[in-house]
């Protein structure tokens, strides 16, 4: 599992800005494609592609990645 955090939302053009919250840990469904995109569970519960450069990874123990999955998806 991995997480990043939202540091940045500028220049989403027609991502929707409201579905992401700076500072905010979000868990990777899948890993930066070509297009320089990633796919995480928004604030919305469903998960979308995102730029990656808003994101920032975040370093977390195995312990911890399972309970903040388990957190994040209730």
């Amino acid at each position: 599992m991995k997480f990043v955090v939202c540091v940045s939302r500028e220049g989403l053009g027609v991502f929707s800005a409201d579905d992401l919250t700076l500072g905010r840990l979000y868990e990777v469904v899948a890993p930066i494609d070509q297009h320089g995109t990633m796919r995480i569970i928004d604030d919305s519960g469903e998960d979308y592609l995102y730029p990656a450069s808003l994101f920032e990874a975040v370093d977390v123990q195995e312990p911890t990645a399972i309970r903040l999955h388990a957190l994040l998806a209730a």
